[in-house]
């Protein structure tokens, strides 16, 4: 499914029109990706939760010429799924 399929399946379940769709589910995308943004976490109940972890900066091996290079520090976006979403596959 992309985000072209999730958008017209929102608007079949809830009645929508396919623009208060979109605008909906891009409204939840930015809310989470901004809330993500400020280092806070975002968590849906029997869905799942979002979340940020740092990662230190490190060093790794080039893996054409084998030489070190240096792996700078970043942030990574995190998704832990919850008991409902778990059952619901299962």
């Amino acid at each position: 499914m992309n985000k072209q399929d999730l958008i017209a399946a929102v608007a079949d379940n809830a009645g929508l029109s396919r623009g208060d769709a979109s605008k909906a589910v891009e409204a939840v995308f930015d809310t989470i990706q901004s809330t993500l943004k400020k280092g806070d976490e975002v968590r849906l109940v029997g869905f799942g939760t979002f979340s940020v972890t740092r990662r230190k900066a490190s060093t790794g091996r080039n893996p054409r010429t084998g030489e070190p290079m240096a792996i700078k520090a970043s942030t990574q976006p995190k998704f832990r799924s919850g008991k409902g979403l778990k059952d619901a596959c299962n």
